[in-house]
């Protein structure tokens, strides 16, 4: 059982919830935003778990749009006044994103994200953090952040997410590895 953690950032109907990026690609660092009114948290993400994010967030939602003939009205796309391309807000770190859990509540028709953060340095060296979407310990408290948000904005999040992955270092059509704005040695698998 883990320690709840001391302080949580709850954002209940944020006005934003993105993930965004700071820095160029192949030196970017991902971050999930939420804002409510003048409080924003930052929560910064691997590459890896911003894409993951995104892709399990679609699996739900695709899930309960085959509920009882779309039950709760999951939209297939972003809707149009969902869009948000803007930049982040100032960005004031809180955490780097260590456990990331989704969940569902079908009172409100929301989706949950709760995000905790990096175990601290011992707890990784023994291995108790190998996974970043399983239930394990985390830094005693840290804090946590918790959103939860309406089906059609957590479709226009995971859009967004896709493309701002999908913006980073284009592919060497060669060897597949990323080509770097200060040029790129190709490493082709021998045969």
């Amino acid at each position: 059982m883990t320690d709840v953690p001391a302080h949580v950032h709850e954002f209940d109907w944020p006005d934003r919830v993105v993930i965004g990026t700071i820095g160029r690609p192949g030196a970017r660092t991902f971050y999930l935003q939420a804002r409510t009114g003048a409080q924003i948290v930052s929560i910064a993400l691997e590459k890896e778990q911003s894409a993951l994010l995104a892709q399990k967030i679609d699996e739900v939602l695709d899930q309960l749009r085959e509920v009882e003939g779309n039950r709760w009205s999951v939209p297939t796309s972003t809707p149009v006044e969902l869009v948000d391309n803007d930049p982040l807000d100032a960005v004031q770190e809180q955490f780097r994103a260590g456990t990331i859990g989704i969940g569902w509540d079908p009172t409100m028709a929301q989706l949950i994200i709760e995000v905790h953060p990096l175990p601290a340095d011992d707890e990784l060296d023994e291995g108790l953090a190998e996974d970043a979407f399983a239930e394990d310990s985390f830094a005693e408290d840290s804090g946590m952040l918790r959103v939860k948000m309406p089906v059609g904005t957590a479709r226009a999040f995971t859009q967004r997410t896709r493309e701002v992955v999908d913006a980073g270092r284009p592919l060497c059509t060669l060897c597949g590895h990323p080509i770097d704005p200060d040029g790129h040695t190709c490493i082709i698998p021998e045969s």
